[in-house]
């Protein structure tokens, strides 16, 4: 509440109250990162090489994680808004809503395979042998994501809470669980399914094939910036929001890295499934140690954790792409309703629709792991223009804003920019290349397929959007759109 007190002859008025600001602790802010980043679903994928998943997760890290991190700490303490405000202060408005669009529409791809993986494992709660059923499969992709839709409709709190407790029930405790069972294993003389020699510590080189490996895992790492945008939701954002990030990236390499080696002990590469590795471990895991009936509690746990990431996944792009829809006239006026709880519900309706009609894929192709790794090379695609835009925007700022009060200032700027922007160029261009495992498929196919899904979603739509946007769709951002929701 505030009070008018410059006259002394005019009453005193009192302004109206907007809605109550809702904070969130750095710490719920790392474990939300840390949940929109890092899960136990990307380690059947590095689990196949066994040791090789060190250097395959480790070379990611040091030339795009760390980088991304930093940037975006420094980025987030000096400028709210997130990836939009950033790349329209650093290089231009046009540029920043395609940022904050391939952010957002790579989620169109990414929803499905995430919940491609709790398909795959919830089946095991059921009947293990879904786990390679399409039609089953898109199924539960689709009743799982609007059931999410439903959920982030009722507000930030309740994305924060699900999140970081999906996070520490159904990541952090199968992760630790699942490397002392391995230990275990070993240190009782079974021997493990895969080499554990130095020598196996790098990976059998086939061709430029193998580096689509580690551009796999960029998007792994990828998501690090997207929770800058609750930036604001923090009671010291400038200090607040770096301490966030530095502790989700020690978690993130941890999630990764330690189970994918625990799984590599158990179950032999030529039997690990894409979507279903986690649970094929932990399943032999819990038979060795006569423990069967935990199979479908950790299957459970599992899926609360990958469901946690999706509610935060839903919460943070789609709040970006409605905070530049209204600033800037992005959006129709349809998207930038807001529910009586202040979410974009609508937005979050029409990407319901369309990530139904991608989920369908499952239900065509008859080999899911082959649907879940081209979606995921799509998305990779998509996300990376978000990080060359960034990159370039976050030095284009260090020299034409030199003085802008920052939060937290990133050691060699610049060095950090170039190595990240020349490795995201690097990774575009690889992700056309198809991976070794990817079979006898036709490569012109797999690169049409890539190519088509990355120019319709990353670049056509975005266009079409810039060339029919009206000057009545930009809102007057001065005015609270609760209040005036409610108003009306």
């Amino acid at each position: 509440m505030g009070v008018d007190t410059t006259g002394d002859a005019t009453p005193a008025r009192v302004l109206p109250a907007g809605p109550r600001q809702q904070y969130i602790t750095w710490i719920a802010l790392a474990l939300m990162t840390t949940s929109s980043v890092a899960s136990l679903r990307s380690s059947p994928s590095m689990a196949v090489y066994g040791l090789a998943c060190v250097f395959l997760y480790v070379v990611p890290a040091i030339v795009f994680l760390l980088p991304t991190s930093l940037v975006s700490a420094e980025l987030a303490s000096g400028w709210s808004g997130g990836v939009y405000r950033w790349v329209a202060e650093g290089i231009s408005d046009k540029a920043g809503f395609l940022a904050v669009w391939c952010q957002f529409a790579m989620t169109i791809f990414y929803y499905p395979t995430l919940l491609a993986y709790v398909a795959s494992t919830f089946a095991y709660v059921i009947d293990p042998s879904l786990a390679s059923n399409g039609l089953y499969t898109a199924i539960i992709i689709v009743t799982l994501f609007w059931t999410g839709v439903f959920v982030s409709s009722r507000g930030m709190k309740a994305v924060a809470g699900l999140s970081s407790a999906g996070l520490i029930l159904g990541t952090l405790i199968p992760g630790v669980l699942l490397i002392v069972m391995g230990v275990v294993f070993l240190g009782q003389g079974n021997p493990s399914a895969a080499p554990m020699e130095a020598s196996a510590l790098l990976p059998a080189w086939t061709g430029i094939a193998s580096l689509v490996l580690i551009v796999n895992n960029f998007l792994s790492y990828s998501g690090m910036e997207m929770n800058a945008v609750h930036v604001s939701s923090l009671r010291r954002p400038a200090f607040e929001f770096p301490r966030a990030m530095f502790v989700a990236m020690g978690l993130v390499l941890a999630i990764f890295i330690l189970p994918a080696i625990a799984i590599s002990w158990v179950v032999p590469a030529d039997k690990l499934s894409l979507t279903a590795g986690v649970m094929q471990a932990f399943d032999t895991f819990f038979a060795h140690f006569g423990f069967g009936w935990a199979t479908p509690i950790l299957a459970l746990m599992l899926i609360a954790a990958s469901l946690g990431g999706m509610l935060t996944w839903l919460a943070g792009p789609s709040k970006g792409l409605l905070m530049i829809g209204r600033k800037d006239g992005f959006l129709p006026p349809v998207l930038q309703k807001l529910n009586k709880h202040g979410i974009q519900q609508n937005i979050l309706v029409a990407q319901g629709v369309v990530t139904t009609l991608i989920a369908l894929l499952y239900a065509f192709i008859p080999e899911v792991s082959s649907a879940y790794w081209i979606l995921s090379v799509i998305t990779t695609q998509v996300y990376l223009v978000v990080y060359l835009l960034l990159f370039v925007a976050a030095m284009r700022l260090r020299r034409s804003q030199p003085d802008h009060p920052r939060g937290y200032r990133a050691p060699v700027l610049p060095l950090l920019c170039w190595v990240g922007l020349l490795s995201s160029v690097a990774a575009f261009f690889i992700g056309f290349v198809p991976p070794s495992q990817f079979g006898g498929g036709n490569v012109v196919v797999y690169v049409l397929i890539v190519g088509g899904g990355f120019g319709i979603v990353g670049l056509g739509a975005p266009l079409l959007i810039l060339a029919l946007r009206k000057p009545s769709w930009k809102q007057d951002v001065t005015v609270d759109p609760l209040t005036a929701m409610k108003e009306a």
